[in-house]
């Protein structure tokens, strides 16, 4: 299985180490070319692409499995654009995971924003989702614990995976 985290930040790289010790690949998105390393270190694979830029997203789904979303905490000097991650930028790459390998989609609800914005970015999660039939979940784990939350998370990739999809 083959998982594209976006998000996420040292939680993220919990995860990865997780996923990575069971022999799964994880393809982690960055913007920051000096996080390569870490990345590396925790056995996943950089690649260098921003979610407020879909168009830098475009190969990253490439044999992907699962797809996860996870900026629940994110953060910015532009509040708009940063509440766009859960809106039009979501919107647009679960549009293009249609006719790729993607056979899941987690969406992390909690976090630091708005509560109204993360149930936006979970009922589009969820339209989509339903409309490609593509299986999906929700991650609910406070992100202040780390451990906790990529043990979960990884707990929810294996149901996602265990799923039919329809």
């Amino acid at each position: 299985m083959r998982l594209l985290l976006i998000g996420g930040g040292e939680r993220g790289l919990r995860l990865t180490r997780l996923l990575a010790a069971e022999g799964h690949a994880v393809r982690v998105v960055t913007r920051d070319p000096a996080r390569h390393a870490a990345i590396e270190a925790a056995g996943g694979e950089p690649y260098e692409g921003d979610p407020d830029r879909i168009g830098t997203l475009r190969y990253a789904l490439d044999n992907v499995t699962v797809l996860v979303w996870a900026l629940g905490n994110a953060s910015g000097d532009d509040e708009a654009r940063t509440l766009a991650l859960h809106g039009t930028r979501l919107e647009m790459l679960l549009e293009r995971t249609i006719d790729t390998t993607v056979r899941g989609v987690l969406y992390e609800c909690s976090g630091q924003l708005p509560v109204e914005t993360l149930s936006q970015g979970a009922r589009i999660v969820e339209r989509l989702c339903r409309q490609n039939e593509i299986p999906w979940g929700l991650l609910y784990h406070d992100p202040e614990d780390a451990d906790g939350w990529a043990a979960s998370t990884a707990d929810a990739v294996a149901r996602i995976l265990s799923r039919d999809r329809g």
